[in-house]
């Protein structure tokens, strides 16, 4: 066990260690690129500022973590599957930045064709899971201890879970920092969870992810002087819920990924509220912007939200705490 924590630490250590050192030469390939975010005229008036910044960024991101997880996680089988899923989720997501910000189409892909995809991508995930790795169907409920087998519902199950998480983290990305910081303190709680569940290769995984994040926070702190884009969102959501489902946490992933989940459910309550009552709950939605709008100063929202994403994430540890493998 030892030798995994150290290996868990050294993958942290090159994942930081690599976002930081390749960031001077990607960030300004991406500007030689034209790769410049646009921003939503309907935003916060304080982030026209922002537009220009190169986006596409992701790409530091999984460099870092194929990197270190291959250095030292070797070619185990779970972690190969993570990174599959991270680099998939993340080819998405590119192909929707590139044409949005370098071909210059505003709308990118469409929203049917990005669904297929991922819905694609999540299926190929689970029966591999399932008939590749023999892990069964069975989900734990978190504080309770519950195992319930899904049997063949655990298909479309796992195409929830991918869609909900990569999305979450996609509404999540909107200020300087939020995304990546808010991930970073969610792969930390995952490697724990990964030793929690004797799934220790693939706590390298996890330190991989957290470690990465943080390097990319060097350049994507506000002022941001490079955004993850698409390219680093839907990355980030399929390598979180390939951890999660690999270590059947995947409802406890509610819980330790709560930002997450309050940032999508303050959408779903915005929309649902002026479909029916022609009002909104929210200045603005993702909840981050409402408190934009009330006047918190960014670094304060993203703060206060970092808080919030740690406890989140003792929370959701124990609701796992005491789950076998």
């Amino acid at each position: 066990m030892n030798n995994y924590i150290t290996n868990s630490l050294i993958a942290m250590g090159i994942a930081f260690l690599a976002t930081a050192v390749l960031g001077p030469f990607l960030i300004p390939l991406l500007a030689r690129m034209k790769a410049g975010q646009v921003i939503r005229s309907d935003g916060p008036a304080r982030h026209l500022g922002k537009a220009g910044t190169p986006t596409m960024g992701g790409i530091l991101i999984i460099s870092a973590i194929i990197l270190a997880s291959l250095t030292m996680a070797g070619y185990s089988r779970e972690v190969i599957l993570c990174l599959g899923a991270t680099v998939a989720f993340g080819l998405i997501g590119f192909w929707d930045d590139y044409i949005k910000v370098v071909l210059r189409r505003s709308l990118g892909l469409r929203a049917r064709e990005k669904l297929v995809m991922q819905v694609f991508f999540a299926l190929l995930f689970g029966i591999y899971v399932v008939f590749g790795l023999f892990r069964g169907t069975d989900i734990i409920v978190p504080f309770t201890g519950l195992d319930i087998t899904l049997g063949y519902w655990y298909f479309p199950f796992i195409i929830i879970v991918f869609l909900a998480t990569t999305n979450a983290v996609n509404l999540t990305d909107g200020l300087d920092g939020l995304a990546a910081g808010t991930t970073f303190f969610v792969a930390l709680g995952l490697i724990l969870v990964c030793f929690m569940t004797s799934h220790a290769t693939l706590a390298v995984f996890a330190a991989s992810l957290a470690g990465a994040c943080l390097g990319f926070l060097i350049y994507n702190r506000h002022p941001a002087r490079v955004f993850m884009g698409d390219t680093g969102s839907m990355a980030l959501g399929g390598a979180v819920a390939a951890i999660a489902a690999l270590t059947r946490s995947e409802l406890a992933l509610i819980v330790i990924g709560g930002i997450y989940a309050i940032e999508t459910l303050s959408v779903i309550i915005q929309v649902i509220s002026f479909q029916f009552t022609g009002k909104r709950i929210f200045l603005m939605s993702p909840l981050h912007h409402h408190f934009e709008l009330k006047g918190w100063a960014e670094k304060s929202v993203v703060t206060v939200f970092w808080l919030v994403s740690f406890l989140f994430v003792l929370l959701g540890l124990w609701g796992v705490k005491g789950i076998g493998a």
